[in-house]
């Protein structure tokens, strides 16, 4: 498995794992994203998001098998921390320490970037995703804060 920066090429593939990551969610008719949209959002001028992909080199393994899809928010408190939007391994690839290989990576971006921290949301009733993150060593789940969204 090969851990690298996101490509332009890799825009199609994210973009079917992010499909499936929905319906995992029960909401697959949330994505209304468009791929132009997509792409210049993270690999045009000025890109407002970064990921990391998982690639199987196997010579019958599949281009992009999971991702991690983050940008940076700023914390009047704290300063610049890494928000991660996304982490996901295909369902057949779960299980195989992908996950916990994207997430080493971010942690390294994390620290080569100065950045103080990392922030995620997970779904309560997400539990493979939980036990993942409590496998974690320093994570921290916050039960004060309630989220909240205006959407156009």
């Amino acid at each position: 498995m090969i851990i690298r920066k996101a490509k332009i090429e890799d825009a199609a593939a994210m973009m079917d794992l992010i499909k499936e990551l929905a319906v995992y969610e029960k909401a697959p008719n949330e994505v209304t994203v468009q791929m132009e949209h997509f792409i210049d959002a993270g690999f045009g001028p000025q890109p407002v998001w970064w990921a990391f992909v998982a690639v199987d080199d196997t010579p019958l393994g599949q281009p992009v098998v999971a991702f991690a899809l983050y940008y940076i928010r700023y914390s009047t408190w704290k300063g610049q921390r890494m928000y991660l939007e996304d982490l996901l391994v295909t369902e057949k690839m779960r299980g195989k320490g992908i996950g916990k290989l994207l997430f080493d990576a971010l942690i390294r971006e994390c620290k080569d970037k100065n950045f103080n921290g990392m922030a995620w949301q997970v779904l309560d009733w997400n539990e493979p995703a939980i036990n993942f993150y409590k496998k974690i060593e320093g994570v921290y789940f916050d039960e004060e804060w309630v989220n909240c969204s205006l959407n156009f």
